[in-house]
Parts: structure tokens; C-alpha cells; sequence
């Protein structure tokens, strides 16, 4: 190599051998000329292994109970080599800290080194019962629910109030204060509580979904709600996204996006 090369690469005595200052920096660009390769060999083995291992997810209470378990059961037919370990609540969980592959959340993101892939959009609605209606009336702008039983979602920074448009169409905000009898940290409870005509509720239309398309529950103050937000799946920054991660995250996509079918559902009700 010395000689092909024509530079001295070791310093060589009788009882000695050591790299010149030439030898170390070829040394050093070998190496990493070889950590380059074996990095590549691993991405391209990675995107074709079969998934297989414990899957440790976590995602909210309701979309999980309501709609991913379903899916979980689907993605494990596809992939029998893939145990799941799901973890359903609406709390904050530290992907790195705790050890879970991956999560599903719904809304803004907070700065993070995490991930993330959008999976669908996220709609929420304001919906009360036929029954609570006519009992009550109607509201027709935001000012009116002063006058109407709110049921509140209590898992939120600011939980007695809801954010409106200041006008249908416009980008401008405003934010309404609640009154109401029943809080819970459960969607599922409070769509319940409107089921049984005890109020308005706020809720996400994978919560809804079926209520509002059977009419039992009925959507109010639309124009004047913000837009929807979107769901993602977040993961840690791996250098290599394992083969259980990386189908999990298809599946998933495939499944509910981009538009998801319970909203599909609803534009079909409305007649597109």
C-alpha cells in the first residue's frame, strides 16, 4: 500500500511500529469511509426487514379505545412477529425517558428533537342533543352560550373557556368564557352527558362522529370555529427507523389519512 500509495505510512524499528503523521489522517479517512459504508448496508437492511419485536406505543384514551384498537388488530394480522404494548391516556408522555417507540398526538407540537409524520386532520365540533335544544334554544353566535350549560373538558391549559372566530370567515380570535355543571378529563364522558341532553359540548369528531351522523347530536356554531389541527405520529431520532416502527407509521397513515372516515362519513351525510 506504501508503495502503491508512494508515502511512508508507519515508522517502523526493531522493536517498535507506529502510524506517521501521513498514516493517521489516511487511517482516519478509511475509517470513516467504512463507518459510511456499514451505515449504509444497515438503512438498506433495515427498510427490508421483516417488522418484528415489542412495539411500545402511546396514544389519547378515546381515539384509541374507539379507533385504533381496531387498526392495532389489523396491523397485527399483517405483521405476526410484532407484539404491541399500548398505552391509552391523555397525559404527556417523554418518548425517550419512558421508552416508547412512538406516540399519537393530536394538535400543535412543541419543539422537540422528536419526529413527526402527519397521520389526518383533526376537526372538533360544537354538538348538543335534539332534546337539549329545543329545551334551550339554539345559539346562533358565540355571545349566546352564556346563556346554555356547557360540559367541560377539563384536560386542557385553559378549560372554562372555548376560542371562537371573531366573525365567520375571519383569522382574528376570541375567547368565551364557560359556565356549566359537569367537568370531566374524559371526551367519551362528556359525549355521553350531551347524549343525554345535559349540554353543549366541544369534542373532536372521532369522538362524535357517529352521534352527529345518526342525529343524535347536532352540530352548532360551526362557521365560527377555528380550523382543524392535525394528528401525528412522533418517534425519536434514530439514526435508523426500525422495520416495526417504520410500518407501524404507514399502516397508520394509510388507515386514517388524509381525510379520516368518520369525517368522510359526515361530508357524505351533508351530501359533499
Amino acid at each position: 500500500m506504501e508503495a502503491r500509495l508512494g508515502a511512508r505510512l508507519f515508522n517502523r524499528t526493531t522493536r517498535h511500529i507506529s502510524l506517521t503523521q501521513v498514516g493517521e489522517g489516511f487511517y482516519a479517512r478509511v475509517t470513516q469511509a467504512l463507518d459510511a459504508l456499514e451505515e449504509a448496508e444497515r438503512s438498506v437492511v433495515s427498510q427490508h426487514a421483516a417488522p418484528r419485536g415489542v412495539l411500545k406505543l402511546a396514544a389519547p384514551m378515546s381515539f384509541g379505545i374507539v379507533h385504533l384498537s381496531g387498526a392495532i388488530a389489523d396491523f397485527m394480522a399483517l405483521y405476526p412477529e410484532v407484539t404491541v404494548d399500548m398505552d391509552l391516556s391523555d397525559r404527556f408522555v417523554d418518548l425517550v425517558e419512558e421508552g416508547y417507540d412512538l406516540a399519537v398526538r393530536v394538535g400543535r407540537l412543541k419543539d422537540s428533537s422528536l419526529v413527526a409524520r402527519r397521520l389526518f386532520t383533526v376537526r372538533a365540533v360544537i354538538c348538543a342533543s335534539p332534546d337539549y335544544l329545543a329545551r334551550h334554544g339554539t345559539p346562533q353566535r358565540p355571545s349566546d352560550i352564556a346563556d346554555h350549560d356547557c360540559l367541560i373538558y377539563t384536560n386542557v391549559q385553559n378549560p372554562d373557556q372555548w376560542s371562537f372566530r371573531a366573525a365567520p370567515g375571519s383569522e382574528e380570535m376570541q375567547n368565551i368564557k364557560l359556565k356549566g355543571r359537569l367537568r370531566a378529563n374524559n371526551g367519551d364522558a362528556l359525549r355521553e352527558a350531551a347524549l343525554h341532553g345535559q349540554g353543549l359540548v366541544l369534542l373532536p369528531t372521532f369522538i362524535v362522529g357517529d352521534a352527529l351522523a345518526a342525529g343524535r347530536l347536532v352540530p352548532v356554531l360551526d362557521a365560527w370555529l377555528p380550523g382543524p389541527v392535525a394528528a401525528h405520529a412522533v418517534y425519536p431520532a434514530n439514526r435508523h427507523l426500525s422495520p416495526k416502527v417504520r410500518a407501524f407509521v404507514d399502516f397508520m397513515a394509510g388507515r386514517f389519512g388524509p381525510v379520516p372516515y368518520w369525517d368522510s362519513a359526515l361530508t357524505v351525510m351533508k351530501g359533499g
